[in-house]
Order: structure tokens, then sequence, then C-alpha cells
């Protein structure tokens, strides 16, 4: 096993990173100090004391202190990221707008930028500005020519079968998941894992290798590892580190059964329902029917289907059925095979196993 796989390291993020062999990572996740600039403590109306971030790692002593550290990482990771993969980067409205002009001068080619809605953000106590209610995802690949992953089909699945948008709504980090110490939070920025959840199931693939940076309190390795991919972390605060490391050991994978996501219909090669008529797969007057069998249809010798008044295609005929613009016929219309009842996509993934 490489020293940069399921292993993570208590040091300064570029002195590792600088250490590591071009093209090792199919994904990187960084999560950057946010140089969030609070120059005052924050009070709430009752003048306690609001828990926000003061910690040293966010202080910088100007903007250009700021980018210099950020071109720094980010050249870096590119250079570590493998032709074909990814980086995801989060950050506030402070920092944000930033990440992206340093990504687009070193050529990174930026994909989407994602909108994380907090169900439970933080009040704006002073009543000055609006509630800072979310947190922007810039994904890019590493370059405008990069086969990047992306797993479509998987998070149309995990969407109820629709199309998985750019505005995203989790609640931030808290209960169990939230790791304390004497009743305090250990880190002040620690993500919910139902945000990596989701990056690591879109942008990669079983066995993939990741990569945090700034691993903070281990979120990213701990949902990689629960999801069977690899992860590199880097921490330099001993404290994360240590919270990081014991959660990374108490994390149980997944059953190698119940990995697999479903293969994007883009990635298979297509063939019309035509030429299997042709072909002879399936003959001229065979009938075809919905899952209920309340529906039939005739197959034409030219692959249209007739439907009482209705004749096209088989996704035309469905759709009208169905009262949609549009339907999958592959997935609506069955047919009998040997006494079975299957549907016809069957017998076009027959045909490409035996022919692609």
């Amino acid at each position: 096993m490489s020293k940069f796989e399921n292993q993570i390291v208590n040091e300064n993020s570029l002195e590792i990173l600088k250490k590591i062999p071009d093209k090792t990572f199919n994904l990187i996740f960084a999560d950057p100090p946010y140089n969030l600039q609070i120059e005052e403590k924050l009070k709430r109306p009752d003048d306690s004391k609001v828990n926000g971030v003061y910690d040293k790692w966010d202080q910088f002593k100007s903007f250009k202190h700021y980018d210099d550290f950020c071109k720094d990482w980010l050249k870096e990771c590119k250079r570590v990221l493998k032709d074909n993969g990814s980086i995801w980067v989060i950050g506030s409205y402070h920092n944000i707008f930033r990440l992206g002009f340093h990504l687009q001068n070193l050529n990174y080619w930026l994909l989407n930028d994602i909108i994380w809605r907090k169900k439970n953000p933080m009040p704006n106590f002073k009543g000055t500005r609006f509630t800072n209610a979310h947190e922007t995802l810039i994904w890019a690949s590493k370059s405008k020519k990069s086969k990047y992953t992306f797993n479509y089909q998987s998070l149309k699945c995990l969407n109820d079968d629709l199309q998985m948008r750019s505005d995203w709504t989790f609640p931030i980090c808290s209960g169990k998941e939230r790791l304390k110490k004497s009743g305090k939070k250990i880190h002040s920025t620690q993500k919910p894992e139902v945000l990596l959840h989701r990056i690591i199931l879109a942008t990669t693939n079983k066995d993939d290798t990741i990569l945090d940076p700034f691993l903070g309190t281990g979120t990213t390795a701990a949902v990689a590892k629960k999801l069977g991919r690899k992860y590199f972390g880097i921490e330099q605060d001993k404290k994360y580190f240590k919270a990081a490391n014991d959660r990374i050991n108490r994390v149980k994978i997944i059953s190698e059964s119940y990995l697999d996501t479903l293969k994007n219909n883009k990635s298979k090669p297509r063939i019309p329902f035509g030429s299997l008529v042709e072909l002879g797969i399936i003959k001229p007057g065979t009938n075809i029917f919905d899952q209920k069998k309340k529906v039939n249809a005739k197959i034409m010798v030219d692959g249209s289907i007739k439907h009482k008044e209705s004749e096209g295609s088989i996704h035309k005929v469905a759709a009208k059925i169905m009262g949609t613009e549009s339907y999958n016929g592959w997935t609506y219309w069955y047919c009998d095979v040997g006494g079975s009842m299957v549907p016809i996509d069957n017998l076009r993934q027959r045909f490409l196993s035996k022919n692609v």
C-alpha cells in the first residue's frame, strides 16, 4: 500500500503536498481557512459570547498573504491530481470568490458551483446584515479536457429520479456527529458527513483515492473509508489530528456487496429499438405491454409500435400513455420471453453483451 493511501499525517499541508508524486489522486476535497477577518468578539443580544471562528489558522496578515497561500496549495493540488481528476473547494463569501479566481488562473476547468443551504444557520445577532445561511462549493476538473467522474444516474436515484440540482439543503454539523471535548466543540467548522457523502458518491468510484489537504477532524477521510474509497489527509493541528485519527479508527466500512452504484446511461453503447427488429431479436407483430399488463401494443416492421390510435417509437407512445413530454420506452415496455415477463431493455442488453 502506498504511504499516501488510507493514512493521515500531522504535518504542514504545503510541505507534505510537495512530497507527493504527480498524478496521485482521483479527487481532492479542500476546506481551507476562510480568512473571516473577524476583528472583534461576537456577542448575542443577552451579551453572551458567540463561539465563532477565532482560531490562529484562520488569521492572515493581508489579502495578499492569503492569496499567496491559496495559490501555493492549489498549484500543488493540481500537480498531484490525476489528469481525469477533479477538485472541490468550499468557502464563504469571505474567500470563495478569491478561490474561484485562483482556480481559473491555474487553468482548472470550473464545472459547477454548489450552494449548500443550511437548515439551521447561526443568526445574525447584530441585525446589521442578512443571516448568512449558506456556503458555496466550487467543483472543477484538472483541465478542460479531463474526463472527470460524474455519477449522474446515482445522484438522480438519490433524488427520487429527478436531476440533482446545484442547491443542496443540509443542517450544519450537530448532535452526536459533532465532536466535542469537555462539552466544547473540538473544531469550529466541522462539516456534516452528509455533505461529503454526496460529493464522494457523485465524483468518485469505489477504490478511488481522495486527498483532503486540510483534514480538520476527519470528515472526508471518515466518509471515504465508509464508502470504500482510499483516503489521504493532512492536518497540522495536533488536537484536530488526534480527534480525526480516533474518529477514522471507529468507522465501519459499508459491506462490499452494497458499494455498487448505477452506471451512467451515456456510458452505455446506444442501439435503436429498430435494430432489434432488423436483426430478428424481436419480431414484427410481437405483443408488448406495460408492467401491469394493462396496456398493450404491437411492434411494426419498421420498429414503430401501435397502441389503439397511437403509433410511433417505443418512447413516444409510452410518453403519450403516461401523459408526459418524454418517457423511457426501454423500461416501460415488457415482452414475453419463454413464459417470463421481461423488460425489452433486457433484449438490448443481451445483444450488447454478445456484440460489444
